[in-house]
This record gives C-alpha cells, sequence and structure tokens, in this order.
C-alpha cells in the first residue's frame, strides 16, 4: 500500500464519494448537534451554559489526541475496515451520551465518540484525495466534506427541534442510530484495496517535527479557534440577542446549514481557481469583518422585531459560507505541500479542528463568565488575525529547504 493509484474521473468514482460523504454526515451531526442543544442540555444537567460548553470540549480534545495517532496506528488495515470500525465506535459513544446520569459521565461518554470519529473524517478525505486526479482534488473534497456541511443544513435543525421539544437526550440517540445504518452502506459500496500513502508513528513524529508543516496546521488552530469562540454560544447568542425561542433558534441554524453547504461549493472552486492561501487570506477578512457584528453591532439583549432578524439571518448566511469554505482549500494545501504524509496531515489538521474547537469553547466559556456575551464576537477576531499572519510565516518556511531539512528538489516537487 505505497503507491498512489492511477487518477479516475470524478464521475467514475461519484459513488464511492457519495458513501464518504455519507460517513461525515453521522459524524457531523453528532459532533456538532450539542450547540443546537446547549441550553435545552444545560438546563436538563442543571449547569450553566459555560458548563455544558465542556461537553464539546472533552469531544475536542479526545478527538485531537486521538486522531492522529488513530489514522497512523491504523495505516495498514483496510480503508473501509477503519472507516466503519470508526463510526461503529461513535455511535456507541453516542449512545452512551443519552443515557449519561451526570455532566461527567457525559464528558467520558463524548470523548468515547470522538475518539471513533477520530478516524473517519480524515481517512474519508485521504481517500478522496486517492481517487481523483490533482485537477479534480478540490472537487472531490468538497463533495465529501458536504456531508458534514449537510449535517449542518438538515441535522441541526432536526437536532435543535428534537432538543427543545422532545429532549437532549433523544438528540444523541439518533446521532448514535444514525452511524450504524452509514456503516452498512460504506461496507457494502466502498471497495477493498485502496491504495493511500502508508503512515506510520514515523510518520506522525516526522510531521509534527517540520516546521513549515506545524505553521501551515496551526492555520486551522487560529481561524476555527475563533469561529469556536462564538459558535459555541451561537445559540445562547441568538436566544439573548433576538429573544428567539427554540423555534427561531432552529430557523437561523438552518440558515447557517444552507450556508454551509454553500460554503463548501464555494471553497472547493476557489482552490480550483484561486489557489488555496488566496482563498483562505479572503476568507480570513470575511470572518473578521463579520463576528463581530453578532454580539456588538446588533445586539441588544430585547426580542427583535423583523428587520433585525432578517440582519441576523443575512449575517448568519454570510457567516456560514465563509466559516464552511476553509476546509477544502486547507486540505488541499496540506496534501500539496507533502503528498506522501498526506493522510497523516489531514488526520492532524482534523485533530487541530477539534483542538481549536476545545480552545475556542473554553476561551468563549472565559470571555462569557468574565466579561459577557458581547465580547464573543471581537474576542474571537484575534485569533482570526493570528490565522491570516500564518498563511505568509508558511510560506516563508516553505521557500526555506535548510529550515525542514529538505533539499530544493523535494521543496521543487511539493510546490509543483
Amino acid at each position: 500500500m505505497t503507491a498512489a493509484p492511477p487518477p479516475a474521473r470524478f464521475a467514475d468514482v461519484r459513488t464511492q464519494l457519495f458513501v464518504l460523504a455519507l460517513a461525515n454526515f453521522a459524524i457531523g451531526f453528532g459532533a456538532f448537534v450539542v450547540v443546537a442543544i446547549l441550553p435545552a442540555l444545560a438546563a436538563g444537567l442543571g449547569v450553566s451554559d459555560a458548563g455544558a460548553g465542556l461537553t464539546m470540549t472533552s469531544y475536542a480534545i479526545a478527538y485531537g489526541i486521538g486522531s492522529p495517532l488513530g489514522v497512523a496506528l491504523t495505516s495498514r488495515f483496510e480503508r473501509r475496515n477503519v472507516i466503519v470500525c470508526g463510526l461503529a465506535v461513535f455511535g456507541v459513544g453516542a449512545l452512551l451520551c443519552a443515557l449519561a446520569p451526570s455532566l461527567s459521565m457525559l464528558l467520558i461518554a463524548r470523548a468515547l465518540a470522538a475518539i471513533g470519529a477520530g478516524v473517519v473524517t480524515p481517512v474519508a478525505a485521504s481517500v478522496a484525495i486517492a481517487l481523483v486526479s490533482e485537477q479534480e482534488r478540490g472537487r472531490a473534497l468538497a463533495f465529501v466534506f458536504g456531508g458534514l456541511t449537510l449535517s449542518q443544513a438538515i441535522g441541526m435543525p432536526i437536532g435543535a427541534w428534537l432538543g427543545y421539544s422532545v429532549g437532549w437526550r433523544e438528540t444523541f440517540a439518533l446521532a448514535g442510530l444514525l452511524a450504524f445504518p452509514a456503516a452498512i452502506v460504506l461496507f457494502r459500496q466502498l471497495p477493498t484495496g485502496l491504495v493511500v500513502p502508508v503512515t506510520n508513528l514515523r510518520s506522525l513524529v516526522d510531521a509534527c517535527t517540520r516546521p513549515k508543516l506545524l505553521a501551515a496546521i496551526a492555520f486551522t488552530v487560529f481561524f476555527m479557534g475563533g469561529v469556536w469562540t462564538l459558535y459555541t454560544f451561537f445559540a445562547p447568542v441568538l436566544t439573548v440577542s433576538f429573544g428567539l425561542d427554540g423555534t427561531g433558534v432552529s430557523a437561523l441554524l438552518l440558515v447557517f446549514g444552507i450556508g454551509a453547504v454553500l460554503g463548501n461549493v464555494l471553497g472547493g472552486r476557489l482552490t480550483d481557481s484561486l489557489g488555496p492561501d488566496r482563498t483562505l487570506a479572503c476568507l480570513c477578512l470575511g470572518q473578521a469583518i463579520s463576528m463581530p457584528l453578532f454580539t456588538v453591532g446588533i445586539f441588544s439583549g430585547t426580542a427583535a422585531g423583523a428587520t433585525e432578524i432578517i440582519a441576523a439571518g443575512a449575517l448568519t448566511l454570510g457567516w456560514s459560507i465563509v466559516g464552511w469554505s476553509f476546509m477544502v482549500p486547507q486540505q488541499a494545501r496540506l496534501a500539496a505541500l507533502d503528498p506522501a504524509l498526506a493522510p497523516v496531515l489531514l488526520a492532524l489538521n482534523a485533530a487541530a479542528i477539534y483542538l481549536a474547537a476545545a480552545l475556542g469553547s473554553a476561551n468563549g466559556g472565559y470571555v462569557l463568565d468574565a466579561l459577557g456575551m458581547v465580547a464573543l464576537g471581537p474576542v474571537s477576531v484575534v485569533l482570526i488575525i493570528a490565522a491570516l499572519v500564518s498563511i505568509p510565516v508558511t510560506r516563508r518556511l516553505r521557500a526555506a529547504p535548510a529550515a525542514d531539512g529538505l533539499d530544493p528538489a523535494d521543496v521543487e516537487r511539493t510546490e509543483s
């Protein structure tokens, strides 16, 4: 399993890409639905919103540690079997979340679910990259990652409605039950013998000790850390800022999901046309402009009228489009930096997303308690600026072979 397969046309592997997207849908629903049900979960367990936010933090930490290790340790197993087992572990963890009698037990169950999820998304991305030519890589990644965005568009509003109208436990149960049909479909449809670059613990150590790769992955930590500082408490922001009830929160989460789908498509197209670096720089600027407006520009603390709600919907749509355009160019960028290390780099990138979620949710909880909701948006921008600065830093490190212990030919091959 060391040679790359001959590239195929996107149309020829559409079924394989679809089942990978289905796996990501199940993972995305279970991972992120906690954001939609945060107030209901907090009330059900008798904890604060900041305390309930730890359910995202525990998931993120477990994912951040388990994903790169899991990908490295399972690299010699069939890709299909790895994803199926990951979905099964994730499903069991989600069902245990539904049964958790306390916040501490819920945090443990979320960590178990994260360990299973940690191998699904990066392995799915590495398979998608291996299936198609470099020219169609952005499109293939957008298609597979579309499962996560559809979980935002469809799953989050359903999860919010279920959490408010039935209960947060039932929402977690649904997340667990979604994982098992996805595993069955994937096992039947995804072929065996898929060839991707072999990675191991040495590859993981190699990736973690090369400055240009760490700088590139740092973009994800800063960018998503800024997003999660606000997004973890998005439902409380909507409730307090606009006086929305569960139905209103569900409606704006639907708008956010629509933006996620549009952003995923846009990210793929921009990556193929502008290149990853320019795309990511533009996304940073969009985030820096939009996020403060949620808690400063339109914050009122009272029930909003139609004009304010429409403005909030438009802002939510734009913010989501910009945020969800990020994943495709970042994945393509990492794969181009070192194709041989692509699987472990994608795993580290996925881990960085959840590390960012842990840092962002903890940061948001601190800001919420210390400075109030009005400060969430402006504080988020600080991390976005750090992400923007990391782009030229990575380019400079990439252009300096000696910094990585590489010769110029290695750099030239990577940049091509």
